[in-house]
């Protein structure tokens, strides 16, 4: 495989991966806002961006500080 389609596989598997951690899961956030994780992007200027149930938009997933099980 071409070096560019196996970094493109790495990055959507690692992708996938962050998805099955993340969505579903109980979490804190820097700024205090907490819940659900919904839904998870990876935003080609701010990487891996999360949205939380009950709060608006796509928050940044550096901001989690807690992952509860």
């Amino acid at each position: 495989m071409p070096s560019v389609k196996r970094h493109a596989s790495k990055i959507l598997n690692e992708y996938g991966e962050a998805q099955s951690e993340l969505i579903g899961k109980a979490v804190v956030l820097t700024d205090g806002k907490a819940g659900t994780v919904e839904n998870v992007w990876l935003d080609e200027l701010h990487g891996l961006r999360v949205s939380i149930k009950g709060h608006d938009g796509r928050l940044p997933v550096s901001t989690i500080k807690l992952v509860g099980n």
